[in-house]
């Protein structure tokens, strides 16, 4: 049987002390352990971005860093961007229209929180460039832009 380690960390704000394996990626302890559900399983092999999350203020796929690497970091994830959907990208993406099916929003949303965190006011191919490690099956590429776009300006 596998042995099991305990895993202190802070996810949105709340300190918190997960049992697990230590290869069980942050994606599943997110998920199964401590039911925080807005970060989505995509492809498990860090090619899609549905998972992405922040870890110490910077964008990571949460599916490809096992609990054991991850003590006393913080992570952030939709639901810890604003508790209230008043993050500006959040807006913006309501008024937009952006979602079709919706699946890979959270990480598309966390993706671009990560650059305007870092680039308040992107190009419009600075914003290309960052985003592409996302995918969208729906194709709204255009509207996430969009989005992103609104809300560096709006802020």
């Amino acid at each position: 049987m596998a042995q099991m380690t305990s895993t202190t960390l802070t996810v949105n704000g709340k300190r918190q002390t997960v049992t697990a394996h230590p290869d069980t990626p942050l994606l599943w302890v997110l998920r199964e352990h401590l039911k925080i559900t807005g970060t989505k399983y995509g492809c498990g092999v860090g090619q899609c971005g549905a998972c992405t999350v922040h870890i110490d203020g910077k964008a990571a796929f949460s599916c490809l860093r096992p609990i054991a690497s991850l003590a006393n970091v913080h992570v952030t994830t939709i639901e810890g961007l604003s508790p209230t959907s008043e993050h500006p990208l959040q807006k913006a993406w309501i008024a937009e229209e952006t979602p079709q099916c919706g699946y890979c929003q959270s990480g598309q949303i966390m993706r671009a929180a990560a650059l305007l965190k870092d680039n308040p006011k992107p190009t419009r191919e600075q914003i290309v460039a960052h985003m592409k490690t996302n995918i969208c099956r729906c194709g709204s590429y255009r509207r996430i832009i969009a989005a992103i776009e609104r809300a560096a300006k709006e802020g």
